[in-house]
C-alpha cells in the first residue's frame, strides 16, 4: 500500500467520523490507517515514547484518562504541574542540592572503577525523580562512605609508578619494584595516618548517621592532613568531637525513652498480677512497707531483704504463666481487629473506586458519564431515541485560578455546576468531563434543543455574580452542540461536540457554536 492510498483513507476516516480537518484529528486517523496497513510510523509511536520516561503513578494516570496524542499529553502534564505542592518542590530541590554536594565530594577522592561507576548510578537515581526519604536515605550512604575511606596508600603507590586513577587494581598489579624500607620516611611524622584516625573517630559508635558539619570537616582534612599542623584546626576538631558525643547521646536517649515506656506499661501490668495473687501477697506489702519508710543512713537487713525479694520472684514465676496465657489471647483478638480493619479498608477502598459523583461538584464524574453515555446509545440503536449533548468549558479559567488563587477557582466551578443543575431538566444527564470541562446529556432533544439550553446556561452564567472573598469574578463559559442521529457513532458525536466548542472558542469565547 503507498503513502498516498493512507492519505487518502486517513482524509476518507476524518469525513466518516464527522470531525473537522485538524492536524490533531487527521495524524490520528493517518496513524489508524498507517498501523492497518502494516506500515511502521515514528511520529505515531511518540506518545507511547515519551510516557516510557514518566514515573510508574503518572503512567497509570496516562492509561486511566486514554492519553493518545501529543496535545493530550502536553494537556496532561501541564495539569499536573500547575497542580504541584511547591513545598515539596522546595524540599525535593534542597534533598537533592545535598545530596548532589556528597556525591560530589565522594566522587573526587575515589581511585577505582567500582566507586566511579557506584557514583554513576546514583546521579542516574536522581534523573529518576526520587522522594525525598530516598534522597536522604543514598545522602546519608555517601556520607558514612567518604567519613570512613582510607586512602593513605595512595602515598605509598606514588613512589613506585604512575598511577591509574581509573583503575587501581591495575596500578598495583603492575608494580614490580620492592616497598621502601621503613628508613625511607625518615622518622618523619606521617600526617595521612593520623588524619585517617582521627577522622575514623569522628564516627558516631552508636548513632547511625553523621552530622553534615562532621562529614565536611573529616572531607577537608582528608584533601589536606597538613591541616593538622595549624592550631586553627584545634577548635573545629573539639567542635566536631563534642558533634559526635552529642549525637551518640541523643541515640542513646531516644532508645532509653523507647524501652522505658515498654518497662513502664510491663511494670504496672506485673505489679497488678502480682498484688492479685493470693500467694505472697502479704509477703509483697511487707517489702514495700519497708521501702517506703526505708530512709537513706538507715542499716538495712540485706539476707532478710533477699530472701523476701525471693519469695517476689517465685511469685512472678507463677503468674508470668498466666500472663503469657493473657498476651496470646490479646494478641488473638488484636489480629482478629487487625483482619477487620483490612477488610474494611478494601471496601472503603471499593467503594471509592465505584463512586460515580464528582468529588467538588457533586455531578457526575466522568465514569459516571461513560455509562450513561453507552446507556443512551443503546436506547438510540434500539428505539431510534435521539438524543444531543452539549460541551461546556469556562472561558480563561487558567486566569481565575493564577489571579485569586485555586480556591477561587473551586468557588466558581461549584458555581457553574449549579447553575447547570438548575437549567437541566429531570431527564437529562449533567456532569464534569474534567478540570473546567462539563457536558450535558439531553434525552430526546435535537440541535435546535440543545442550542436553546446551552444559551440558558450561557446567559445564565453571564448575568450571574461569582463572589470570593468580596471580588466579583467575571465569568463566561463557551459550548458546542451536537445530536446522535447527524453522525455515524456516538464517538464521531462527542468528537463533534468537541469541534464546535474548540470553534466557540476560537470565533471569540461567550458563544455556542453548532451546525
Amino acid at each position: 500500500m503507498t503513502i498516498q492510498t493512507i492519505i487518502n483513507k486517513s482524509l476518507r476516516r476524518v469525513e466518516l467520523e464527522g470531525k473537522l480537518l485538524t492536524p490533531d484529528f487527521y495524524a490520528e486517523a493517518f496513524c489508524i490507517e498507517a498501523s492497518k496497513a502494516g506500515m511502521m510510523v515514528e511520529d505515531c509511536n511518540q506518545v507511547s515514547k515519551l510516557s516510557q520516561l514518566l514515573n510508574k503513578e503518572l503512567q497509570k494516570d496516562l492509561t486511566q484518562y486514554r492519553i493518545k496524542t501529543m496535545s493530550e499529553l502536553a494537556r496532561f502534564l501541564i495539569s499536573k504541574l500547575n497542580r504541584m505542592n511547591s513545598t515539596t518542590c522546595s524540599e525535593l530541590l534542597e534533598s537533592n542540592s545535598n545530596f548532589i554536594k556528597r556525591v560530589l565530594q565522594v566522587v573526587e577522592v575515589l581511585h577505582n572503577r567500582e566507586a566511579s561507576e557506584l557514583a554513576r548510578k546514583s546521579i542516574d537515581m536522581l534523573a529518576s525523580m526520587p522522594n525525598t526519604s530516598q534522597i536522604d536515605q543514598y545522602r546519608q550512604l555517601w556520607v558514612n562512605f567518604i567519613t570512613t575511606y582510607d586512602d593513605s596508600f595512595l602515598q605509598k603507590l606514588k613512589q613506585f609508578a604512575d598511577l591509574d586513577t581509573t583503575d587501581l587494581m591495575k596500578t598495583i598489579s603492575s608494580i614490580k619494584s620492592a616497598a621502601p624500607s621503613s628508613s625511607s620516611t625518615g622518622g618523619s611524622l606521617d600526617l595521612s595516618k593520623i588524619s585517617t584516625l582521627l577522622i575514623s573517630s569522628f564516627v558516631p559508635s552508636i548513632a547511625s548517621s553523621v552530622n553534615d558539619e562532621i562529614a565536611t570537616l573529616s572531607d577537608k582534612i582528608r584533601k589536606n592532613p597538613k591541616l593538622l599542623e595549624s592550631a586553627s584546626i584545634e577548635n573545629e576538631i573539639r567542635s566536631a568531637i563534642s558533634l559526635r558525643i552529642a549525637l551518640d547521646k541523643k541515640s542513646v536517649k531516644e532508645m532509653v525513652e523507647s524501652l522505658d515506656g515498654v518497662l513502664d506499661k510491663l511494670s504496672l501490668r506485673l505489679i497488678d498480677i502480682i498484688e492479685s495473687a493470693d500467694s505472697s501477697n502479704v509477703e509483697i506489702q511487707k517489702i514495700r512497707k519497708e521501702l517506703e519508710s526505708y530512709n537513706e543512713g538507715e542499716e538495712v537487713n540485706f539476707a532478710s531483704s533477699h530472701k523476701k525479694l525471693y519469695t517476689i520472684a517465685i511469685a512472678l514465676e507463677e503468674n508470668t504463666k498466666l500472663l503469657s496465657i493473657d498476651l496470646k489471647k490479646h494478641s488473638q483478638e488484636v489480629e482478629l481487629l487487625g483482619n477487620k480493619i483490612n477488610k474494611l479498608e478494601q471496601e472503603l477502598e471499593s467503594v471509592r473506586q465505584e463512586s460515580k459523583e464528582d468529588f467538588l461538584t457533586k455531578l457526575y464524574n466522568k465514569r459516571a458519564l461513560d455509562e450513561f453515555f453507552a446507556l443512551k446509545e443503546a436506547e438510540y440503536e434500539r428505539y431510534g431515541r435521539n438524543f444531543s449533548i452539549v460541551m461546556f468549558d469556562l472561558d480563561h479559567f487558567k486566569n481565575v485560578n493564577d489571579t485569586y488563587g485555586h480556591e477561587a477557582g473551586d468557588a466558581v466551578l461549584t458555581a457553574f455546576a449549579q447553575i447547570l443543575r438548575n437549567e437541566a431538566r429531570s431527564v437529562d444527564v449533567v456532569g464534569r468531563y474534567g478540570g473546567e470541562e462539563f457536558i450535558a446529556m439531553l434525552s430526546e432533544t435535537d440541535t435546535d434543543g440543545g442550542v436553546i439550553f446551552a444559551e440558558k446556561v450561557r446567559k445564565h452564567v453571564e448575568k450571574a455574580r461569582f463572589m470570593y472573598k468580596g471580588a466579583r469574578i467575571e465569568v463566561t463559559v463557551s459550548s458546542g452542540v451536537s445530536e446522535r442521529k447527524k453522525h455515524v457513532s456516538l464517538k464521531a458525536l462527542i468528537n463533534s461536540a468537541d469541534e464546535y466548542l474548540y470553534k466557540a472558542k476560537k470565533d471569540g469565547r461567550n458563544r455556542v457554536a453548532y451546525k
